[in-house]
């Protein structure tokens, strides 16, 4: 495989609506797969979730591991009339074991920890990582979402690649790695200081910011370069969004 997405699967409640799935290797996984990327999602949840995840990763019709054990992260949120989104974490996902984590010949590798400590980078191998920052900034803890910068930034050493979001690079800081993508919604990205914008889409976002990182790392396999990877990969989330 060229690509893989590797990260934790979520039992998501959306304003009090049923629970659906979520996390970055279904979400980013839409994005592979509408793409025809020549992909592979590695992901983890609980037992109670894995005979319904699994088939919801068969629709996507890419190759897949599920690795099935404790509990399912799980989270609660809903959105205000400006797109500002409020989040309580419901259950925690346990982190993943090295064994777990070993993805054997893969030269773009998409990394999506839903919260801080369920993924050790250094644990991983790929010629190119990208990371999502909110594997670093969310506080593993149940209760309201906090994002805080009390996260280990040796961790950014095996990171090629860094995709935030504006309330999370402002917790972040100045970074040392070689692309930043930080992403502002309906008004597009940043990347490496650049502002490209995006064409606005009404509709719920959830998931966007993972299919934006899949797009982007499709873009960068195919030799775009980081600005033109962010103007492709807006395009794509918007098209999937509608």
């Amino acid at each position: 495989m060229r690509l893989a997405v590797i990260g934790h699967l979520s039992r998501d409640v959306i304003a009090d609506g049923a629970p659906r799935i979520g996390g970055a290797p279904w979400h980013a996984g839409r994005a592979y797969a509408a793409l025809g990327a020549d992909a592979r999602i590695v992901a983890k949840c609980g037992e109670a979730e894995a005979i319904d995840f699994s088939r919801e990763l068969e629709t996507l019709g890419l190759p897949f591991d599920l690795v099935v054990g404790g509990e399912t992260t799980a989270f609660s949120f809903s959105y205000d009339a400006a797109g500002t989104r409020t989040m309580h974490v419901d259950a925690l996902g346990e982190p993943w074991s090295e064994e777990e984590l070993r993805v054997a010949d893969v030269e773009w590798l998409h990394v999506a920890p839903l919260l801080r400590g369920q993924i050790d980078l250094g644990m991983l191998s790929a010629p190119h990582i990208l990371l999502d920052a909110q594997g670093l900034v969310r506080a593993s803890r149940v209760g309201p979402l906090r994002l805080d910068g009390d996260f280990d930034r040796t961790q950014l050493r095996h990171v090629s690649m860094l995709k935030l979001a504006e309330e999370e690079a402002a917790v972040v800081g100045e970074v040392d790695v070689p692309e930043t993508i930080v992403t502002h919604g309906v008004r597009g990205a940043t990347v490496n200081g650049t502002h490209v914008p995006a064409d606005p889409v009404e509709c719920d976002p959830t998931g966007a910011g993972d299919m934006f990182a899949a797009a982007y790392l499709v873009a960068r396999a195919d030799g775009a370069d980081p600005i033109d990877a962010t103007r492709r990969a807006a395009a794509v989330v918007a098209e999937l969004l509608r």
